[in-house]
């Protein structure tokens, strides 16, 4: 077994309860009567997701931020949040990150874990939320004709990295902290058809809606909103880390949000993405031990 989808296709087999959606989406939804839990998890590694070095306090705010991140593709309002922290050096700023980004969001902390060890370190976070709309929103309801929507640009996360990398001075904070749109998928919840965000490049989060779904996307390349140029267009789509919500529409329903119309849903064909017309070559986004 190698790399993240051979793992999670195995860890499926263990799943028998309908809370986990088949592992085949951003969150686990319990029913509880007329209320929906929403949980989410997800973690940091120092030198993969975080520059090694990286100041504490935008590893906390990240942290946070990621995992609001898959709440508001549900539509989801924040209830708490439970921290699993790795000890190490700075860990006051780390603290005051914390504090930035809980307070910025108005979430509650609720309790977590902490070890020591050694060699690189790895933060992890479960967010819980209560969903705002039912059915609380998946990526496996687009349909043939719907519209095809995004939220921001795409490649701003990009450009972060590279200003942080190279040392340039040039502004990374779409990197180092990223906005959860929470009020976004609030509003978006009762009229989407399909809805997740954008964490692992636009190209690879797009063919998972269509995979879940069982249609064709197909995207307009220039349409995307793109935070550098055009020349880039080929990374930009699929670097990943802006956590905008990437969402479907039926046809002639406007979101009630900032969005750019980016594509159309198709019925399914012999691929599950095109990019202008035609299949999309190479690597789609990040995966983990490919």
């Amino acid at each position: 077994m190698k790399g993240e989808a051979a793992f999670v296709a195995a860890l499926r087999h263990l799943v028998y309860d309908p809370a986990a959606r088949g592992l085949a989406d951003d969150c686990a939804v319990i029913e509880l009567g007329n209320e929906a839990l929403v949980l989410t998890h997800d973690m940091l590694v120092e030198g993969v997701h975080v520059f090694d070095g990286a100041d504490p306090a935008d590893i906390a705010w990240k942290l946070v931020a990621v995992n609001l991140s898959d709440l508001a593709a549900k539509g989801a309002r924040p209830l708490g949040v439970l921290l699993g922290h790795m000890l190490g050096d700075r860990d006051d700023r780390f603290l005051a990150g914390l504090h930035d980004v809980l307070n910025h969001y108005g979430v509650p902390l609720l309790g977590g874990d902490t070890v020591a060890g050694e060699g690189r370190r790895a933060w992890g976070l479960t967010a819980v939320g209560r969903a705002t709309h039912r059915p609380v929103p998946s990526r496996s309801g687009a349909r043939a004709g719907d519209a095809i929507w995004v939220t921001g640009e795409i490649g701003a996360a990009m450009l972060g990295f590279e200003a942080l990398r190279d040392k340039t001075g040039a502004d990374s904070t779409a990197y180092r902290r990223p906005m959860a749109r929470l009020a976004e998928g609030e509003a978006l919840a009762p009229l989407v058809t399909a809805m997740m965000d954008v964490s692992d490049g636009l190209l690879l989060d797009s063919s998972r809606i269509a995979e879940a779904s069982g249609v064709t996307l197909s995207l307009d390349s220039k349409a995307i909103p793109l935070a550098t140029h055009i020349g880039r267009l080929h990374y930009a789509l699929r670097w990943g880390d802006d956590y905008e919500l990437l969402f479907t529409l039926p046809e002639g329903v406007k979101p009630p949000v900032k969005a750019t119309r980016i594509g159309k849903v198709l019925e399914a064909g012999s691929t599950g993405l095109l990019l202008d017309g035609n299949e999309p070559e190479g690597e789609l986004g990040w995966m983990h031990g490919t």
